[in-house]
Parts: C-alpha cells; structure tokens; sequence
C-alpha cells in the first residue's frame, strides 16, 4: 500500500441481482490465479445466485457484498466506484461452527487497503449477527497479498491447513481466525 495515500474508506452494499457484472469482472484470470483458475459462465450464474440468495436469507448464516469506495481526500480516488466483492458464510471448521470470510478486489483499488478496510467492516457486521464467536480466512500460503490482508485486519495466523478448492483442487491455505468477542 502507498505509504502516502490515506487509509481506504469502503461501504459494504447487500449484493444484489444487478451484481453479476462485478462478479464476471471478478472473473478475470488474473483475479483467479488463487482460486483454480475463472469459473465457466455456468458456474458463475450459479456462485451469483447463491450470492443472492445469501444475502436474502435472514437466518444470520452470512452475507455477501460489494465493496464501494468512500471519500478519504485522496486526488485520485474513485468515490462511490465498485471496487470488489467480500462477505461471510457459516460452516464447520474444526468441530466448532464458524464464519468464514473471503474477498475480492478488482486491479484498479488494489495496493490501497480496500481488501483490509472491507475486512474489518465484514468482520463487524460477521460479529453483530452474534451467532458465531470466529471468523476464519483460508489464504493459499503463497499469496503474499491476501495474507497479508489478514494479518492488517487482525486475524491471527493458526498455520497451515490442507483444502480442496474448488472442489478436486488440492490446495495449501493459511488457516487465519478473528475472534469477534475481541474484535
């Protein structure tokens, strides 16, 4: 991140059926390079719709968002631009139910503290649903950025742990977990 621009300031927007652009933009190899490469069109209607439907559930099992920049001073911001998608979704992990967490950035907002800044904002709104005490993120071990992100947000780094994603795709994540009781 520039040491001379401010810290990124984002608002997190419910995702909605008008998202799926921001997730083709998403899409992009670039973007995927962590995650086993883009998904086919199919694919992505499907990851949308459960976006979607995420978000509408009220069971507290999670949300999904985009993440819009707000003013910080800074002369070349894109105020009020999309700058990529985050949320949250219970699972099991490790005996214990959990929220887990992951995020993406388009180019254009990366290097600026956007992923960090919608981080923290999801973990907060992850701890005022109040069902689960921890928010984990599973980085590959060699994506510098995404670490990196946690370690800024406040997660703790717990290790190495073995994944498939997509499924059939053996992967080493970084196990990271925020307690939210002390967030």
């Amino acid at each position: 991140m520039d040491e001379n621009r401010p810290a990124a300031a984002v608002r997190l927007e419910p995702w909605s059926e008008g998202d799926a652009e921001l997730l083709r933009a998403l899409n992009a190899p670039e973007l995927m390079t962590h995650l086993g490469g883009p998904e086919s069109e199919e694919a992505l209607a499907r990851r949308h719709r459960r976006y979607v439907d995420l978000t509408a559930d009220r069971t507290r099992a999670g949300r999904m968002f985009r993440i819009v920049l707000l003013p910080t001073g800074a002369a070349d911001e894109a105020t009020g631009a999309t700058a990529g998608s985050i949320g949250f979704w219970a699972r099991e992990w490790a005996g214990e139910q959990v929220y887990e967490t992951g995020w993406a950035v388009l180019p254009a907002f990366q290097g600026r503290g956007v992923a960090t800044a919608a981080a923290r904002a999801v973990a907060e709104r992850a701890r005022a649903e109040g069902l689960h005490r921890h928010l984990h993120a599973f980085p590959k071990v060699d994506h510098p950025a995404s670490n990196a992100v946690c370690r800024a947000a406040g997660f703790e780094l717990l290790g190495p742990q073995d994944f498939e994603y997509p499924p059939g795709n053996p992967i080493r994540c970084n196990d990271w977990r925020l307690d939210l009781e002390r967030f």
